[in-house]
């Protein structure tokens, strides 16, 4: 048989998504489930889990060594605002010297650096070291990758499509800088940027700014984004957050974004009158043109 898979999953369902999608594909999953932040789900579902803080990259090593392992795919949202800047977290998380080696020159180094690619990029090279590729958990679940369309409502009118091009315009440049890659506008103005905290808090944000809601999240990959890592992904939770908080449409980017709970997303989002619609580049730079409707399948 094949090597396993090793999973290194975190919060949401994107983890669980891609474990089914490889053992649907008659592969076999080994998992490292970040505490406090992968889903118990995960165990009825992979060959085998192992439950660690997310600073144990060096146990991670050998657990994956010792099952074989020679590809790994990462998944989830790990909680960076939490690990980095609430010391008591790192209690449940403490880091063992493999982790210590591995981030110590972008967080303890003169030159600090605590960007998502920075610290990311440096886990990708310590799997390395150890013979084990990192790849992109697209490769393993495609599907999840959203196309060019309409999800729901109808096409965008005049004054969606003006905020559509330009809130992609200054998401694309936050991304660039490695800030975010969601913004919120409404009327050609920038509300709210994510930063650290996340989307969520930035549509929470966005709420308080915008009492009479009506307001449009742009959410768009990096520039030069690695798919490996820190892909843009969105799901029921976000639709439920931009609803409770007065937003309108939701523009992201096509073959960039993940989609996770598709049916439950979709359904949510006709719920509350939510348009979706997913853009490429080049489509953008088309100035917006109309797009075909994607179904719910």
């Amino acid at each position: 048989m094949p090597p396993p898979v090793g999973l290194i999953a975190g919060w949401g369902s994107f983890p669980v998504e891609v474990a089914q999608q490889i053992v649907m594909s008659g592969g076999r999953v080994c998992c490292i489930a970040i505490t406090g932040h992968a889903s118990p789900e995960l165990e009825s579902i992979c060959d085998h889990v192992k439950w660690s803080g997310v600073g144990k990259i060096g146990a991670h090593v050998r657990y994956f060594r010792r099952h074989e392992v020679r590809d790994v795919t990462m998944a989830g949202k790990l909680f960076k605002s939490d690990l980095l800047f609430q010391g008591s977290v790192w209690i449940k998380h403490f880091p063992d010297l493999t982790a210590i080696r591995t981030f110590g020159p972008c967080l303890l180094g003169k030159r600090r650096d605590s960007r998502d690619d920075s610290l990311l990029s440096a886990v990708t090279r310590t799997y390395a070291r150890s013979s084990m590729n990192v790849c992109p958990a697209t490769d393993f679940a495609p599907d999840l990758l959203i196309k060019e369309g309409l999800l729901t409502g109808s096409t965008l009118d005049e004054h969606e499509q003006q905020d559509a091009m330009a809130g992609w315009q200054v998401a694309k440049q936050m991304g660039g800088m490695d800030i975010g890659q969601s913004i919120t506008i409404k009327d050609a103005t920038v509300l709210a940027v994510e930063a650290v905290e996340g989307t969520d808090a930035c549509i929470e944000r966005t709420g308080q700014l915008c009492r009479r809601g009506g307001w449009t999240l742009v959410k768009v990959s990096k520039p030069n984004q690695d798919m490996r890592f820190d892909v843009p992904t969105f799901g029921p939770q976000t639709i439920q957050r931009v609803a409770e908080n007065g937003g309108k449409t939701i523009v992201i980017e096509a073959n960039k974004t993940i989609l996770v709970e598709r049916e439950e997303t979709i359904r949510l989002a006709n719920k509350h009158g939510i348009k979706i619609v997913a853009f490429d580049a080049a489509t953008i730079e088309n100035h917006l043109p109309t797009v075909r409707h994607i179904t719910a399948a």
